[in-house]
């Protein structure tokens, strides 16, 4: 556990450095570690280490991993990839926040999901900052719109924004854009202040751009085991 626990120290300096160049608090970042493709003893692992925020982004890994970590007190699972609407209740049941809510649809799933007793679950919109309708994410034209429709479903509580970086553009001006996107929703739900942007390769610029929440993996984890 030794490389581990040095990945994620650097990684933390790294961000706590990109923090204070901006003039912001680190202790303002949620780091979200993504655990894809890695064993669910990794995330135990990354909890004896103090990690508390872990993602997924694939449904049945994410439903495996949050099953096998059940015990771990205190521990948050973020779904961060595209969700079908015949898999909301299955992603509802172990996510404490969703990122990647797009369309009204899937809104309404998610709120459909909820058993009796169940907390209000935490989302955030997320916004394609390119031109391919293919890409996951709202038009921005239209997140004004599903914000109303999200914050009006009962057990769901918009929380902001969520965004990945085009790959034919500096993500500094992309996550400029999303800045922007992030004050949209706000209009509707005010409080909704998390912005969900970065990764191993953007993060400083995600947090100059005023993000709260980065998703990073890789530089924490190491490199991905070979799918068999």
């Amino acid at each position: 556990m030794g490389d581990l626990a040095e990945r994620l120290t650097a990684l933390d300096e790294r961000i706590a450095g990109a923090a204070r160049s901006a003039g912001r608090d680190p202790a303002e970042l949620t780091r979200i570690v993504v655990t894809k493709f890695h064993p669910s003893t990794l995330v135990e692992e990354l909890y004896a280490l103090g990690v508390r925020d872990v993602g997924e982004n694939r449904q049945q890994e994410f439903s495996e991993k949050a099953r096998a970590t059940a015990g771990l007190e205190g521990l948050r699972w973020h779904f961060i990839g595209q969700v079908q609407t015949n898999k909301a209740r299955a992603v509802r049941s172990a996510a404490s926040v969703v990122h990647s809510v797009d369309r009204g649809r899937l809104a309404d799933a998610l709120d459909a999901a909820a058993e009796p007793g169940d907390a209000v679950l935490d989302v955030l919109l997320q916004v394609n900052l390119t031109d391919d309708p293919a890409r996951g994410g709202v038009a921005p034209a239209d997140l004004e719109a599903l914000a109303e429709h999200a914050a009006a479903r009962r057990t769901l509580r918009v929380r902001g924004v969520m965004a990945v970086a085009p790959l034919d553009e500096a993500a500094a001006a992309a996550f400029e854009r999303l800045r922007g996107y992030a004050d949209t929703v706000r209009s509707v739900v005010p409080d909704a202040h998390w912005i969900s942007a970065g990764m191993t390769a953007d993060f400083a610029e995600a947090i100059t751009a005023g993000a709260t929440h980065l998703r990073i993996g890789s530089a924490i984890t190491g490199p991905r085991p070979a799918r068999g």
